[in-house]
C-alpha cells in the first residue's frame, strides 16, 4: 500500500471523526482549516465522499453532512463488538447509578482500546473517547485484559511489546505477572496515576460473550473519588454483571 493511499484513507476517517465531534453540518473551509488540508484536496475529498453517497451536499448553505448510509454501516457494531445489547444495557445501568466515566475496552494487538464510553456529569473528570488506546502492559485496562490470557500468551505478548513498542510501554515479566495474578485473585484492577496523574480506573474483566472477545468494564475518574467510592463501585459492577450478563 502506497503512502498516498494511506493518507487518503486517513483523511476520510478524520473527516468522519470530525463530524462525530461537532454533530452538525460543516463547510469545505472548516474541514480544510480543522484538518490542515489544502483547500483543493479537501474539496476533492468531500466531493468524492458525496458522489459515493456518504455525504450530502447542501448547495444553499454550502455545507456537508453524513448521510444515513454512514449510520446504517455501523448498526451491526452493537452486537458485533459487544456480543449483544446486554453489555450496553449494563453500561447504562452502571453509569446511571454511579455517574462516573464508564467504559468498555478490548485488546487491539499490543494495546487496549476504548470502544465505548459514557462520561460523568461531574466537573472534575478526565476525557476518554471511543478509539483511544492505552499500553497493554502498563495501563489498568490493559493489565485487566491480560489477566484473561494464559501465562504463556502473556509472556509472548510482553516479548513483542518490549521489542516494538516505545520504551515507556515496556515492562518486566515477573512484575507484570505479580500484578496480573492479583487481578485474577481479586477479580478487579485498581489503577492509580499510571497514564494521567491523579486519574485512575477500577477495571473488571467481563464474562466472555459472542465472538470470543475479552471486554473490560472500567470506571474512571480522580483517584481520590474512586478510593472513597471503591466499595460502592465494585458492588455496582457486580450487580450490573449479575443482572445483565448472567
Amino acid at each position: 500500500m502506497t503512502n498516498s493511499s494511506i493518507k487518503s484513507a486517513k483523511r476520510i476517517f478524520e473527516v468522519l471523526e470530525y463530524f462525530e465531534d461537532v454533530k452538525r453540518p460543516i463547510s469545505l473551509k472548516e474541514v480544510a482549516k480543522k484538518c490542515d488540508y489544502p483547500t483543493s484536496s479537501a474539496a476533492a475529498l468531500l466531493k468524492s465522499m458525496a458522489m459515493l453517497g456518504y455525504l450530502f451536499y447542501d448547495s444553499y448553505n454550502r455545507t456537508y453532512m453524513p448521510t444515513m448510509r454512514i449510520a446504517q454501516m455501523g448498526r451491526w457494531l452493537d452486537t458485533g463488538l459487544f456480543g449483544d445489547s446486554a453489555i450496553l444495557a449494563m453500561v447504562d445501568f452502571v453509569h446511571e447509578k454511579l455517574d462516573e466515566l464508564v467504559s468498555i475496552s478490548t485488546q487491539s494487538d499490543l494495546h487496549a482500546q476504548y470502544i465505548h464510553a459514557l462520561q460523568t456529569s461531574k466537573r472534575l473528570r478526565f476525557e476518554v473517547k471511543s478509539g483511544d488506546i492505552r499500553p497493554l502492559a502498563i495501563s489498568g485496562i490493559g493489565r485487566t485484559l491480560l489477566s484473561g490470557h494464559t501465562d504463556v500468551e502473556i509472556e509472548r505478548l510482553l516479548r513483542r511489546i518490549n521489542a516494538v513498542c516505545p520504551r515507556e510501554e515496556h515492562f518486566e515479566l515477573n512484575g507484570l505477572m505479580k500484578i496480573v495474578n492479583g487481578i485474577r485473585r481479586d477479580g478487579y484492577m485498581f489503577s492509580r496515576h499510571i497514564i494521567v496523574q491523579d486519574a485512575g480506573v477500577i477495571a473488571v474483566l467481563l464474562p466472555k460473550r459472542d465472538f470470543g472477545r475479552d471486554l473490560v468494564l472500567g470506571i474512571g475518574g480522580p483517584v481520590s473519588r474512586l478510593e472513597e467510592r471503591q466499595d460502592e463501585i465494585l458492588a455496582c459492577i457486580r450487580e450490573g454483571i449479575a443482572r445483565f450478563l448472567s
